[in-house]
């Protein structure tokens, strides 16, 4: 049993270094940051705590399941207690909150092994025997447990449930080892009364913490949430306040539905101008299908892809009445294909050729999104399009985030194409950038707005290249224009240029 044990807490160990993994890249961001920093302080504590376990000299049992019920509390509560910080605490407090967590999470976890090890080589197993077992046992736990969270807990019960359910777990480990030493604790039914104690609250946190942490989570947003869904990828939200509709994935929001337009219209009509013919459009990103409610506007658009990693952001565009409603069911038209695939993966594995192609994707703000601003996946999207094609891409803004914005520009030049820069007021956004870019030379003179709009027109087209002196290109430091350089996969520096930038926005 002692094995079994030791299997069974390293599960609850891997599924809650996780979770505050993931709480950290939700609330805090940049999710490689935030797994870095929580496996690091958690192996850490482990590390404390194995050191620690030495001084734990008196019976080994009771030592064993005072550990679980901490790890139980301090676990079970720990996604809760961080929606409630994040929510009504000073901002900076979070962060604080979940690295001490991670810390103390990880330093009882560290005292377990060492006090299992002991206590099987007490019961007459030598000592090489007990370490290899229990290790072996913590070992495969491990695997098990990452599994469970990615494919089970986090899907099926999202952070809060998962967090309750696991220190449930680890509480019944300890009562159950309780119950089968019971002979050599002494008073082992108070032990036990604590437990059902810790447990009542635990159970009590499975069924209502969840519903309690989404007034905490509300806080975060500033209109009521009318849906929310943990995805295999990302955190869904859905928020409506007096007609605005708007969507945020990650806590990032994606459009607000009272300007989304001046944002879609710019990114779609000035590039189905530059191009002649509309037969075969590439959308990457853009499963809200706003982008390709635009593009159905022109009669002679032919077959459109539309590849989006998530299925459940185009399962609610398709569905909910507040999307639908917006995107007027463009998800459902008989053109568009709709494809569940990592963009970069996609045009790797496409043989296809598009007239237009728009990367309508998220900011790149962690290490996986930063892939698809690099010069390699560019040069995927440029391989893609016809000799006369052109694509439009989302480049963040030119204002909040100039030298991202620019170095982007800067990439998508550095594959060969010919670049031209637009920019746009989006009141929810602000001031919002993007590249267009072409084999063909660009000449907005020549350009046309073609579509019925709410916003742009021809004549406004030229004045969206125009850029202001604090958005310009050049960076001078020291009295010396320091050059732009492409980001790449080898050399990923746009990601700390886009933390820097927006660190007080």
């Amino acid at each position: 049993m002692i094995y079994w044990a030791s299997g069974i807490v390293s599960i609850c160990g891997i599924i809650f270094e996780v979770i505050f993994g993931a709480l950290g890249s939700y609330i805090l961001g940049d999710g490689v940051k935030q797994y870095t920093l929580t496996i690091s302080l958690f192996l850490t504590g482990m590390g404390i705590g194995a050191s620690l376990s030495e001084k734990v000299t008196t019976n080994l049992i009771i030592s064993f399941v005072w550990i679980e019920f901490m790890v139980a509390i301090f676990g079970g509560f720990s996604s809760f207690t961080m929606f409630g910080v994040t929510a009504f605490l000073p901002a900076g407090t979070e962060s604080l909150y979940l690295y001490m967590i991670t810390l103390i999470v990880g330093g009882l976890t560290g005292v377990e092994l060492p006090v299992l090890i002991r206590k099987a080589n007490n019961l007459g197993v030598t000592l090489n025997k007990s370490t290899a077992r229990v290790l072996f046992s913590d070992y495969a736990g491990g695997l098990i447990g990452g599994l469970l969270f990615v494919f089970l807990l986090r899907p099926e019960l999202g952070m809060v449930k998962s967090a309750f359910f696991v220190g449930c777990i680890n509480l019944s480990v300890a009562l159950y080892i309780l119950w089968l030493f019971r002979d050599e604790i002494q008073d082992w039914k108070k032990h036990g009364l604590v437990g059902v104690i810790i447990g009542i609250f635990l159970v009590a946190g499975l069924f209502l913490g969840e519903k309690i942490a989404f007034s905490f989570e509300q806080q975060m947003y500033k209109d009521p949430i009318i849906y929310m869904e943990d995805t295999q990828y990302q955190k869904i939200v859905l928020t409506k306040e007096k007609g605005d509709t708007r969507l945020y994935l990650d806590g990032g929001l994606q459009f607000s539905s009272t300007d989304e337009y001046r944002y879609h219209e710019v990114l779609v009509h000035p590039v189905m101008s530059q191009v002649e013919s509309h037969d075969r459009i590439l959308v990457l990103g853009g499963g809200d299908g706003l982008a390709i409610r635009e593009l159905l506007k022109y009669e002679d658009t032919g077959e459109i892809t539309l590849v989006d990693l998530d299925p459940a952001v185009v399962e609610l565009a398709s569905k909910s009445y507040h999307l639908v409603k917006l995107n007027e069911g463009a998800l459902q038209d008989e053109k568009v294909n709709i494809k569940h695939q990592d963009a970069f993966e996609y045009l790797e594995g496409s043989n296809q050729f598009y007239d237009v192609i728009l990367v309508d994707l998220p900011d790149p703000n962690n290490e996986s999104l930063n892939k698809l601003y690099t010069k390699e996946f560019y040069s995927l999207v440029r391989n893609h399009l016809k000799p006369d094609g052109a694509m439009m891409v989302q480049s963040t803004s030119p204002v909040f985030a100039p030298q991202v914005y620019w170095t982007i520009s800067e990439t998508i030049s550095d594959t060969g194409l010919n670049v031209e820069n637009f920019h746009v007021d989006v009141p929810s956004f602000g001031n919002w950038g993007f590249v267009m870019a072409s084999c063909e030379n660009i000449d907005v003179n020549q350009l046309e707005v073609k579509a019925e709009t709410r916003f742009l027109t021809t004549d406004m087209l030229l004045s969206l290249t125009e850029f202001g002196k604090d958005e310009d290109s050049e960076i001078v430091e020291n009295g010396h224009v320091i050059p732009i350089e492409p980001n790449t996969l080898i050399n990923p520096h746009l990601l700390e240029k886009y933390e820097e930038a927006w660190i007080n926005y």
